[in-house]
């Protein structure tokens, strides 16, 4: 089924156990804060983290990209052409296309900066995490790192990945990206 910023479901078995081996690699990271989307599975995803009493705050400028009126639907041909057909534009530089009803690349950019000034005015919440969307996060670490917007798919992405970003005052460096060694068992 397409999810995007319109389905608001849960995390699965599958979720829930890479959640927990998550959870287990950076439990002793010692998190200021935890941003969140307003979509419950980014919340489920670091619930563990929650529980043990870490401040949260729920942003929707974290959320997906809407992939519109796909949203629900289950994954056929035709779809996976139009989805397709829309990546490519976005990498030829056309970041207002969106599917019908949807988002454009743009559009979230501009809420998700919305998000970010908010995050960063917190000046005593030094190390935070903050859990999203495949979509999304392609789209927030391509412009936090000032790559121009249609090479955001040269950030990777797979559930439950760890991107490290470390902020110096007037820009951002990765320091891991896509990482899922805690997914298998080990750490780099």
């Amino acid at each position: 089924m397409v999810q995007g910023r319109g389905i608001n479901s849960s995390i699965n078995e599958t979720g829930r156990s890479q959640a927990d081996k998550f959870y287990k690699a950076y439990k002793d990271v010692g998190f200021d804060k935890i941003y969140v989307s307003s979509l419950k599975r980014t919340k489920e995803s670091v619930n563990q983290f929650i529980q043990e009493g870490i401040s949260y705050e729920q942003l929707p400028g974290l959320d997906e990209i809407s992939w519109g009126d796909h949203e629900g639907q289950q994954f056929d041909p035709a779809m996976h052409q139009k989805y397709l057909e829309c990546l490519e534009s976005w990498a030829e530089g056309d970041l207002d296309v969106a599917v019908s009803g949807g988002e454009s690349p743009k559009e979230v950019m501009a809420r998700q900066k919305e998000s970010i000034e908010h995050i960063l005015s917190r000046e005593d919440e030094q190390t935070i995490l903050i859990c999203s969307h495949g979509r999304a996060i392609r789209i927030l670490v391509c412009w936090l790192l000032n790559y121009p917007l249609h090479k955001m798919d040269v950030f990777k992405h797979q559930n439950l990945c760890l991107y490290e970003l470390t902020y110096t005052g007037s820009m951002f460096s990765v320091d891991k990206a896509n990482d899922t060694a805690h997914l298998n068992g080990s750490l780099n």
